[in-house]
Protein backbone atom coordinates (compact mmCIF):
# COMPACT_ATOMS: atom_id res chain seq x y z
CA UNK A 1 0.00 0.00 0.00
CA UNK A 2 1.38 3.43 -0.99
CA UNK A 3 1.92 6.03 1.75
CA UNK A 4 0.86 9.48 0.54
CA UNK A 5 3.03 12.36 1.75
CA UNK A 6 2.71 16.16 1.69
CA UNK A 7 6.01 18.08 1.84
CA UNK A 8 5.88 21.54 3.46
CA UNK A 9 9.03 23.68 3.26
CA UNK A 10 9.54 27.24 2.04
CA UNK A 11 12.86 26.47 0.33
CA UNK A 12 12.39 25.11 -3.23
CA UNK A 13 15.78 23.38 -3.18
CA UNK A 14 14.87 21.51 0.01
CA UNK A 15 11.52 20.45 -1.44
CA UNK A 16 13.20 19.25 -4.63
CA UNK A 17 15.70 17.28 -2.59
CA UNK A 18 12.97 15.64 -0.53
CA UNK A 19 10.99 14.77 -3.64
CA UNK A 20 14.07 13.17 -5.18
CA UNK A 21 14.84 11.31 -1.96
CA UNK A 22 11.31 10.01 -1.43
CA UNK A 23 10.93 9.24 -5.13
CA UNK A 24 13.34 6.33 -4.69
CA UNK A 25 10.91 4.64 -2.28
CA UNK A 26 8.29 2.61 -4.14
CA UNK A 27 5.80 2.58 -1.27
CA UNK A 28 5.93 6.39 -0.74
CA UNK A 29 4.23 8.92 -3.01
CA UNK A 30 4.42 12.71 -2.65
CA UNK A 31 0.93 14.05 -3.44
CA UNK A 32 1.48 17.78 -2.79
CA UNK A 33 4.05 20.46 -1.96
CA UNK A 34 3.51 23.53 0.22
CA UNK A 35 5.74 26.61 0.27
CA UNK A 36 4.32 28.09 3.48
CA UNK A 37 2.29 27.16 6.53
CA UNK A 38 -1.03 28.39 5.13
CA UNK A 39 -0.61 26.27 2.00
CA UNK A 40 0.31 23.30 4.17
CA UNK A 41 -2.97 23.57 6.07
CA UNK A 42 -5.08 24.05 2.94
CA UNK A 43 -3.39 21.30 0.91
CA UNK A 44 -3.61 18.86 3.81
CA UNK A 45 -7.34 19.46 4.00
CA UNK A 46 -7.61 18.99 0.22
CA UNK A 47 -5.44 15.90 -0.25
CA UNK A 48 -5.70 14.19 3.16
CA UNK A 49 -2.17 12.72 2.94
CA UNK A 50 -1.14 9.89 5.21
CA UNK A 51 1.88 11.88 6.37
CA UNK A 52 2.74 15.59 6.43
CA UNK A 53 6.46 16.49 6.48
CA UNK A 54 6.51 19.94 8.10
CA UNK A 55 9.26 22.52 8.41
CA UNK A 56 8.87 24.95 11.34
CA UNK A 57 10.22 28.28 10.13
CA UNK A 58 7.86 29.18 7.28
CA UNK A 59 6.11 32.35 6.08
CA UNK A 60 2.45 33.32 6.61
CA UNK A 61 1.80 30.59 9.19
CA UNK A 62 4.52 29.13 11.39
CA UNK A 63 4.97 25.37 11.28
CA UNK A 64 3.78 24.85 14.86
CA UNK A 65 0.60 26.83 14.22
CA UNK A 66 0.08 24.93 10.98
CA UNK A 67 0.27 21.65 12.89
CA UNK A 68 -2.34 22.94 15.36
CA UNK A 69 -4.70 23.97 12.55
CA UNK A 70 -4.25 20.67 10.73
CA UNK A 71 -4.97 18.72 13.90
CA UNK A 72 -8.03 20.86 14.68
CA UNK A 73 -9.54 19.80 11.36
CA UNK A 74 -8.30 16.21 11.55
CA UNK A 75 -7.27 14.99 15.03
CA UNK A 76 -5.86 11.83 13.43
CA UNK A 77 -3.53 13.69 11.05
CA UNK A 78 0.06 12.41 11.24
CA UNK A 79 2.70 15.13 11.09
CA UNK A 80 6.48 14.66 11.14
CA UNK A 81 8.55 17.77 11.76
CA UNK A 82 11.62 18.01 9.53
CA UNK A 83 13.55 21.11 10.51
CA UNK A 84 16.90 22.65 11.38
CA UNK A 85 15.64 23.70 14.83
CA UNK A 86 16.77 21.51 17.73
CA UNK A 87 16.08 23.85 20.67
CA UNK A 88 14.14 22.49 23.64
CA UNK A 89 11.25 24.93 23.35
CA UNK A 90 10.64 24.39 19.62
CA UNK A 91 10.68 20.60 20.07
CA UNK A 92 8.20 20.77 22.94
CA UNK A 93 5.95 23.24 21.11
CA UNK A 94 5.81 20.97 18.06
CA UNK A 95 5.05 17.85 20.12
CA UNK A 96 2.38 19.69 22.11
CA UNK A 97 0.84 20.88 18.84
CA UNK A 98 0.45 17.25 17.80
CA UNK A 99 3.57 16.25 15.82
CA UNK A 100 4.15 12.49 15.83
CA UNK A 101 7.80 12.69 14.80
CA UNK A 102 10.67 15.18 14.96
CA UNK A 103 13.67 14.89 12.65
CA UNK A 104 16.51 17.27 11.85
CA UNK A 105 17.34 18.22 8.28
CA UNK A 106 20.21 16.19 6.94
CA UNK A 107 18.72 12.94 8.22
CA UNK A 108 19.75 10.01 5.99
CA UNK A 109 17.23 8.80 3.42
CA UNK A 110 16.76 5.45 5.14
CA UNK A 111 16.01 7.10 8.49
CA UNK A 112 13.48 9.46 6.92
CA UNK A 113 11.72 6.61 5.12
CA UNK A 114 11.75 4.56 8.32
CA UNK A 115 10.18 7.44 10.26
CA UNK A 116 7.44 7.81 7.67
CA UNK A 117 6.61 4.11 7.89
CA UNK A 118 6.65 4.10 11.71
CA UNK A 119 4.38 7.13 12.04
CA UNK A 120 2.08 5.88 9.28
CA UNK A 121 1.66 2.66 11.25
CA UNK A 122 0.56 4.63 14.30
CA UNK A 123 3.88 5.03 16.08
CA UNK A 124 6.00 8.03 17.03
CA UNK A 125 9.65 8.69 16.37
CA UNK A 126 12.22 11.20 17.60
CA UNK A 127 15.91 11.29 16.74
CA UNK A 128 17.99 10.34 19.81
CA UNK A 129 19.42 13.84 20.37
CA UNK A 130 15.95 15.37 19.91
CA UNK A 131 14.48 12.89 22.41
CA UNK A 132 17.18 13.80 24.92
CA UNK A 133 16.40 17.52 24.66
CA UNK A 134 12.68 16.83 24.97
CA UNK A 135 13.15 14.73 28.10
CA UNK A 136 15.27 17.49 29.63
CA UNK A 137 12.57 20.08 28.94
CA UNK A 138 9.79 17.83 30.25
CA UNK A 139 11.85 17.19 33.37
CA UNK A 140 12.07 20.91 34.05
CA UNK A 141 8.32 21.24 33.58
CA UNK A 142 7.62 18.40 36.01
CA UNK A 143 9.92 20.02 38.54
CA UNK A 144 7.96 23.24 38.23
CA UNK A 145 10.89 25.17 36.82
CA UNK A 146 9.39 25.60 33.38
CA UNK A 147 5.77 26.28 34.31
CA UNK A 148 4.83 29.18 32.03
CA UNK A 149 8.42 30.43 32.21
CA UNK A 150 9.93 32.18 29.23
CA UNK A 151 12.82 30.46 27.50
CA UNK A 152 16.16 32.31 27.25
CA UNK A 153 15.36 33.28 23.65
CA UNK A 154 11.90 34.53 24.59
CA UNK A 155 13.44 36.63 27.37
CA UNK A 156 15.85 38.13 24.83
CA UNK A 157 12.95 39.03 22.54
CA UNK A 158 10.97 40.52 25.43
CA UNK A 159 13.95 42.62 26.52
CA UNK A 160 14.48 43.90 22.99
CA UNK A 161 10.79 44.79 22.90
CA UNK A 162 11.38 46.71 26.12
CA UNK A 163 14.02 48.74 24.30
CA UNK A 164 11.35 49.81 21.85
CA UNK A 165 12.69 47.81 18.91
CA UNK A 166 10.40 46.71 16.08
CA UNK A 167 10.27 43.10 14.87
CA UNK A 168 12.72 43.72 12.03
CA UNK A 169 15.16 45.41 14.43
CA UNK A 170 14.83 42.59 16.97
CA UNK A 171 15.54 40.05 14.23
CA UNK A 172 18.68 41.94 13.22
CA UNK A 173 19.85 42.31 16.83
CA UNK A 174 19.40 38.61 17.64
CA UNK A 175 20.46 37.20 14.28
CA UNK A 176 17.16 35.44 13.59
CA UNK A 177 14.42 35.86 10.99
CA UNK A 178 11.56 38.30 11.41
CA UNK A 179 9.14 35.35 11.16
CA UNK A 180 10.87 33.71 14.12
CA UNK A 181 10.57 36.95 16.10
CA UNK A 182 6.82 37.02 15.42
CA UNK A 183 6.55 33.39 16.52
CA UNK A 184 8.36 34.11 19.80
CA UNK A 185 6.20 37.16 20.49
CA UNK A 186 3.07 35.05 20.06
CA UNK A 187 4.37 32.52 22.58
CA UNK A 188 5.37 35.34 24.96
CA UNK A 189 1.83 36.73 24.81
CA UNK A 190 0.44 33.25 25.48
CA UNK A 191 2.70 32.53 28.45
CA UNK A 192 2.20 35.94 30.03
CA UNK A 193 -1.54 35.88 29.40
CA UNK A 194 -1.56 39.18 27.50
CA UNK A 195 -2.75 40.45 24.15
CA UNK A 196 -0.45 43.31 23.25
CA UNK A 197 3.15 44.50 23.45
CA UNK A 198 2.24 47.08 26.08
CA UNK A 199 0.62 44.45 28.28
CA UNK A 200 3.54 42.08 27.72
CA UNK A 201 6.05 44.70 28.84
CA UNK A 202 3.95 45.62 31.87
CA UNK A 203 3.56 41.97 32.89
CA UNK A 204 7.22 41.28 32.24
CA UNK A 205 8.12 44.20 34.49
CA UNK A 206 5.69 42.99 37.17
CA UNK A 207 7.34 39.57 37.12
CA UNK A 208 10.77 41.26 37.23
CA UNK A 209 11.75 39.74 33.90
CA UNK A 210 12.66 43.13 32.45
CA UNK A 211 13.28 46.68 33.61
CA UNK A 212 11.36 49.56 32.06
Amino acid sequence: MTISVLVADDHPVVREGLLAMLGTQREISVVAEAADGRQAVELTRLHRPDIVLMDLDMPNVDGVQAIREIRETDPDAKVIVLTAYDTDDRILDAIQAGARGYLLKGVPRDELSHAIRIVNDGGSLLQPDVASKLLTQVGRLLDGEGDEQLTPRELEVLREMGRGLRNKEIARALGISERTVKFHIGIIFQKLGVGSRTEALAEGHRRRLIKL
